[in-house]
């Protein structure tokens, strides 16, 4: 057992380094990406669905929604990129908008996931899990 684990340890050591940027692009592209395809604001098919469900101000809402996503996934790359702390701060403000958005999404969209076997066959638990970790770990 010990050699096997020597010999995965000698390959997997050179890539030790991109651990954290897989993590890191993974979540911000994607959280970008969930962003940016509520554009243009107001996204209108969430606004009428928001509307449905008696959500205050659907506008305002849904376009904060769009933002905050762009927003925290474009700073979850940033923060990689800069270090000390600023980086660090960015990286853990991203990583909580990435929680606070998810919870919404729990909350409002996915009330009747809680705690199924749907919750975690969904990516919506792995971008909470991942923004719970940069805002918990930041860059360190």
């Amino acid at each position: 057992m010990n050699k096997l684990n020597d010999f995965l340890e000698t390959l997997a050591k050179p890539f030790s380094w991109l651990t954290d940027w897989i993590l890191r692009l993974v979540l911000g592209i994607g959280f970008f990406l969930y962003g940016y395809g509520k554009l243009p604001l107001p996204p209108k098919k969430m606004v009428t669905w928001f509307e449905s469900e008696g959500i205050p101000a659907p506008e305002l809402v849904t376009s904060m929604v769009s933002i905050g996503e762009m927003a925290a996934g474009i700073g979850i790359i940033l923060g990689g990129f800069l270090s000390g702390v600023l980086g660090n701060v960015i990286t853990r403000l991203s990583g909580g908008a990435v929680v606070v958005i998810m919870i919404g999404a729990f909350y409002i969209a996915h009330a009747d996931w809680f705690i199924t076997e749907k919750l975690f066959k969904e990516v919506q638990i792995f971008l909470f899990a991942l923004g719970a970790y940069y805002a918990i770990k930041g860059n360190n």
